[in-house]
């Protein structure tokens, strides 16, 4: 932890001397009530997974509403404010499993049987001074050693202290502890006791407008310490054409009680008995842009005792890699290569329209006695669609689809549908 200490203070210094401070914010507060805002996401959501004849189909449908409440910072060298938050999911439809299958939209009763809603409230106190705001209480944070799950129904949340400094134009740094968590099918915090504590430090800084770096740390209580940077480039080239690089790695040691608990040797299939484990995984992604279109070629890598772990009490999202798709490519020892095509439809008239195709392949999986046998490839579509203007303005459309052949020893082969309709509503 020290050395990451340092490199992020190292990254404001050199920042310091290169850019002047800019005016603090809060001398800009307008007032708790007079900066407030309140808004209301309609989100309806189905997903449906289909494993062939080995398993039987696991489907969820649900309709979530996600009601937000940011106040202004009251005046003064010392603003204070508020933001909370409600979140109501009910069930449409399970289709004819009872069997979650992993979707995570509702959690499930005495009986087995999907319950009929999922219901939480929360809210955060905070204080600005210039421009750095420290938050207490719900949050959802989005960094890259803790970041909050957006993938499902409702969003997953959070309750600890967070520090978010801007106090130099271009850089952000981040400090915080956050000691339970609350999952996206449940009500009641920490209901599962994942989260002991996590504590979390770094920044990232953009040296301009094509250049940004940065580095992370956190340390979950009984379970790991994780390591995170990132560098990305984007390198202007003939007019609408662009080459862009983007490079993340996370080094994570995993504690001792966490290896006992939940991982096993790969040599006799008992659990751990080493007093640690550690892993190291990287990717790298290169995309050339010109003009509605994208190409994208990336390659990721695993290596060390164990694959990659996350949602481990550090979120659903804190994995910050360039083939992180329906699969995670992320088992021990996986090397996988994805090869993307984008298009922006806006630059054939129809604006608010995109559409994404991917091809994923991973290999060199360690299955234990059969190592380096296990493999993995993944086809992914996107399209999604945001209305522009009228009555229905800012309404969008998502479908994805992933089919997923595997013999990595922990998925079934797997063909699986999202759906998202949304629809925010700005009350204040």
């Amino acid at each position: 932890m020290k050395l990451m200490k340092w490199s992020v203070m190292a990254l404001a210094v050199a920042a310091g001397t290169s850019q002047i401070a800019i005016a603090g914010q809060q001398s800009e507060a307008q007032g708790f009530v007079e900066g407030a805002k309140a808004d209301l996401l309609l989100r309806n959501a189905y997903f449906l997974r289909d494993h062939g004849d080995r398993v039987k189909d696991q489907s969820r449908w649900g309709q979530g509403f996600i009601a937000t409440f940011e106040s202004g910072f009251t005046q003064g060298t010392v603003g204070v404010g508020v933001d909370a938050y409600g979140l109501l999911g009910v069930k449409l439809d399970t289709g004819k499993s009872r069997n979650d299958g992993g979707i995570g939209f509702f959690a499930t009763d005495s009986d087995g049987d999907a319950q009929k809603d999922v219901s939480e409230a929360g809210a955060a106190i905070k204080f600005r001074v210039s421009s750095s705001v420290l938050k207490y209480g719900n949050q959802l944070p989005s960094l890259p050693v803790l970041s909050h799950d957006t993938t499902r129904l409702l969003p997953q949340t959070f309750t600890g202290t967070l520090l978010t400094s801007n106090e130099i134009d271009g850089l952000e740094v981040n400090a915080g502890r956050f000691t339970s968590q609350n999952d996206k099918n449940t009500a009641g915090w920490d209901s599962s006791n994942s989260l002991k504590s996590i504590d979390v430090i770094g920044g990232s800084y953009a040296f301009n407008d094509n250049l940004s770096a940065a580095l992370y740390y956190s340390d979950i209580e009984d379970v790991a310490e994780k390591k995170y940077a990132n560098l990305a480039y984007v390198l202007p080239l003939a007019d609408q054409q662009s080459l862009g690089f983007d490079f993340n790695i996370y080094k994570t040691d995993y504690k001792k009680g966490f290896v006992e608990s939940y991982t096993t040797d790969v040599d006799n299939g008992i659990p751990g008995v080493r007093e640690s484990r550690s892993n190291t995984i990287w990717s790298l992604a290169a995309k050339y842009s010109v003009g509605a279109h994208a190409f994208i070629l990336a390659h990721q890598r695993n290596t060390g005792d164990e694959g990659y772990k996350y949602d481990i009490g550090d979120g659903g999202n804190a994995i910050y890699l360039a083939n992180s798709f329906l699969s995670d490519f992320n088992s021990k020892d996986e090397r996988s290569w994805q090869a993307s095509y984008e298009l922006d439809f806006s630059g054939y008239g129809v604006p608010g329209l995109f559409w994404k195709s991917a091809y994923i392949r991973g290999s060199n999986i360690d299955r234990g006695a059969d190592r380096s046998a296990g493999s993995e490839r993944e086809f992914f579509n996107q399209v999604s669609y945001v209305i522009q203007d009228g009555p229905a303005k800012d309404l969008s459309f998502k479908v994805r689809n992933s089919i997923l052949k595997t013999s990595n020893g922990y998925w079934n082969d797997m063909n699986e549908v999202r759906v998202f309709v949304e629809y925010p509503l700005s009350i204040l």
